[in-house]
């Protein structure tokens, strides 16, 4: 006979009456009053305050059977379904339900909720819907004690699997896992798109002293959309976006997204030549992207048809992207970080993203992400003030406050901020399989004093100025990389003399300090020094020639990359091109020397959109490059044409030249033939292989034909071939070219015991091998 029950009241309102009966199958039993919740109990439940809601709700035993409670706001009724017993719950107010029946164990039980329709055609007394539902605080925690323990040490290097929204199987009902580090909130909820944003029958439990709250919720699946309401310590409410969402709403919109990945990876062989690779004897030449406006319009996967054939095209070995994780304002080209675990939303979703990354791979070029520790806006959905109190900035508000952005640094001396930080780096290189990390603003870390005046910072505990926390921070993001990810290269934007950027953090240098860990750092000063003499008119750069000629006095401090980026050709300082002086045929001419003499130069190369086809007009992200410069029907486009036809045999001969690159890193790699010409404005330098092969590099930054300009060159070498002349005609030059073989004299020169004589076009570089 099928299961009888009586009528309960009308409302989810105040209990009121008597006892509520239920039949179960064989006709008998019923449920009886559940003791009701404490006042105290009672008001921190609701006001989302209580650190242990499973404690209160869900199924526990009593003295008479089972008790059942649940919180379900704007129900008309709550019922309990387990086999053939359906037991209606007494309605305690404020939406809780309640009730003991008689079991000896908890079952496995459904709750049976019904809502009450909206109205409809202007009639009253609409049919009322019922929903099975799992109850959430049937279930135990889905997070295991040793990732409490390891989050609780500052060392769980997979933080993105324990924390924030995970889509799993928890005792063989299919959900989502939700946890959020807030160990300052008095109470934490989830609220999202499956519960109309009202968080409160969804409260969070507290896992010991971890500062971690959980919960896993059944039925709720991939794409649904989420944030955590959070109760401040003086009860206030704040809703939060998941720190450690791995996928975000499109901004404007700023809400988290659960996410499971389905993308299967074709890369193999390039990942496992990878973890082999030596960054520092490799060819290595960076085309720098900001995605949105690369091509606008694109997303990652129209993006993958695209950039990797135009980046192999080139001959670049590697692209970098600037910032990918979420942002707010597209305006801040993605430094400003509020989603730090997920890939922005405004081209597609992070499988999209690893669409994109297998794509280059598989095109054989590498991929660098820029990755932005050093600061975080303030929006009040994010990471500012996150459970009510600074947790991920520090205490202080002056120490937390960056002074240049209006943004927020990091705390790196907690270890659980550490934590996400070290994580975040793995995880990009693990998940995302990118090959390179390029750490933004390093010297704003480093430094406790960057941009204050003096009363504007406390000294270290040494009475220094160097804030040991983020040294320590940035060694234990570095040597965790690099021992979890072999072949991955990690990038230091330094602008400073930091002793030791790349040296590794067990070696102690003469500051005292380990060196920091990165394989790479960019090269600032020779960046500032280059583009300052090309900018000055011809007839004034003999009295700068040591601009150019000063790297070298520091060359192998430190790994180098030679970086002409996004920020050379932004705010007021103009593009490659047009930071040349002269005419528009001597600022191409510059333009195309320049790239030879940084190609020849010892380090890496980093060229950003725009500025291999010599575009004229300042970079936008607003429309990115100029491509209708390249456009056949446009008057000047051979003269593009050109400059991008130099930089692809720039890349060509690079790679096919182990003397470019092979040493970069080693002193007897490079050797001046010429530094001291400044009357003439030429430089003249040796770069050799790892079997001392050499390469011949000449510059001529004068805008005169310099006939039969006598080089030394090594001795046993009878012929030189010129290889590449940046003046060529294809490259829209003059065509003063050595087209014939040079033949070594026995004349000494330059202390070298031959020499050459090549003719050196005007505004040009040449490069000479043995023939």
């Amino acid at each position: 006979q099928p299961p009888t029950e009586a009528a309960p009241p009308a409302t989810g309102g105040d209990a009121g009456g008597g006892e509520a009966s239920s039949g179960d199958a064989d006709g008998g039993g019923g449920v009886r009053a559940a003791a009701p919740l404490g006042d105290t109990d009672r008001q921190r439940l609701l006001s989302g305050s209580h650190h242990d809601p499973h404690s209160l709700l869900g199924a526990h035993p009593v003295r008479d059977g089972i008790l059942f409670r649940a919180l379900r706001p704007y129900a008309r009724s709550v019922a309990v379904a387990a086999g053939g017993l359906r037991a209606r719950l007494r309605p305690e107010g404020d939406g809780l339900f309640s009730g003991v029946i008689p079991l000896r164990e908890i079952p496995d039980y459904r709750l049976l909720v019904t809502y009450e329709d909206n109205e409809k055609d202007g009639e009253k007394g609409a049919s009322a819907a019922e929903e099975e539902q799992h109850d959430a605080y049937r279930f135990l925690p889905a997070l295991g004690e040793l990732d409490l323990y390891l989050i609780g040490e500052g060392r769980h290097e997979e933080l993105w699997r324990a924390l924030g929204a995970r889509p799993m199987t928890h005792q063989g009902v299919a959900g989502t896992r939700f946890t959020v580090w807030a160990p300052d909130a008095r109470g934490v909820r989830v609220a999202g798109d499956f519960n109309y944003w009202d968080g409160t029958a969804f409260p969070m439990r507290s896992l010991g002293g971890s500062g971690v709250w959980e919960l896993f919720l059944p039925g709720v699946g991939e794409g649904a959309v989420y944030k955590f309401d959070i109760t401040r310590p003086d009860g206030s409410h704040t809703l939060r976006a998941d720190p450690m969402a791995r996928r975000t709403e499109c901004p404007p919109a700023t809400a988290s997204v659960v996410h499971t990945s389905h993308h299967r990876w074709g890369d193999d062989a390039w990942m496992a030549a990878r973890a082999g690779h030596r960054v520092h004897e490799s060819p290595f030449s960076v085309y720098e992207v900001h995605l949105p406006s690369w091509r606008p319009g694109l997303n990652y996967r129209q993006l993958a048809e695209q950039l990797p054939a135009y980046v192999k095209d080139l001959g670049f070995t590697h692209v970098e992207l600037m910032p990918v994780a979420e942002h707010p304002f597209g305006g801040s080209w993605g430094y400003q970080v509020t989603g730090f675990y997920a890939p922005t939303a405004r081209l597609g979703t992070p499988d999209d993203f690893k669409y994109l990354v297998d794509a280059l791979h598989q095109a054989g070029i590498g991929v660098l992400v820029d990755w932005v520790p050093a600061h975080f806006p303030r929006d009040d959905w994010a990471l500012a003030e996150f459970d009510g109190r600074p947790l991920y900035e520090p205490a202080d508000p002056a120490r937390a406050a960056h002074p240049d952005w209006g943004t927020l640094e990091f705390d790196y001396g907690r270890t659980e901020v550490r934590n996400f930080l070290v994580g975040n780096a793995v995880y990009w290189c693990e998940e995302f399989h990118v090959d390179g990390l390029r750490v933004d603003a390093v010297a704003s870390m480093l430094y406790l004093d960057y941009s204050r005046e003096p009363g504007q910072w406390t000294p270290n505990a040494h009475g220094g100025r160097e804030n040991l926390d983020a040294v320590a921070f940035l060694q234990e993001m570095n040597a965790t990389v690099y021992r979890r990810c072999p072949g991955v290269v990690t990038i230091a934007e330094e602008s400073t003399a930091w002793d030791g950027v790349t040296r590794a953090t067990h070696h102690v240098g003469p500051s005292g300090f380990g060196g920091l860990g990165f394989g790479l750092k960019w090269n600032m000063g020779w960046m500032h020094d280059s583009l300052g003499y090309v900018a000055h008119e011809p007839v004034h750069r003999r009295y700068h020639h040591h601009e150019m000629t000063f790297s070298m006095v520091y060359a192998y401090s430190e790994n180098y990359v030679l970086p002409i980026s996004h920020d050379e050709v932004v705010h007021g300082k103009r593009s490659l091109v047009s930071k040349m002086p002269g005419d528009w045929w001597q600022q191409r001419a510059n333009h195309r020397a320049y790239l030879g003499f940084m190609w020849a130069h010892p380090g890496k190369q980093l060229l950003f959109m725009g500025q291999e086809f010599a575009q004229g007009a300042e970079w936008s992200e607003s429309h990115g490059p100029d491509w209708w410069l390249l456009d056949p029907s446009y008057s000047a486009e051979p003269d593009h044409r050109g400059v991008r036809d130099l930089v692809r045999d720039l890349n060509r001969t690079y790679l096919a030249t182990p003397a470019l690159w092979q040493r970069d890193t080693a002193p007897e790699g490079f050797a001046w033939v010429e530094g001291d010409g400044a009357e003439d404005n030429v430089f003249a330098f040796l770069r050799f292989d790892a079997d001392g092969s050499p390469l011949l590099a000449l510059s001529n930054f004068s805008p005169v034909v310099r006939q039969e300009y006598r080089v030394g060159v090594p001795d046993g070498i009878p012929l030189w071939r010129e290889v590449l002349n940046t003046d060529d005609g294809r490259y829209g030059g003059g065509g003063v070219r050595n087209p014939e073989p040079l033949k070594a004299e026995p004349t000494a020169w330059h202390g070298r015991p031959a020499s050459i004589l090549p003719v050196l076009p005007p505004l040009a570089t040449i490069w000479l091998r043995p023939a």
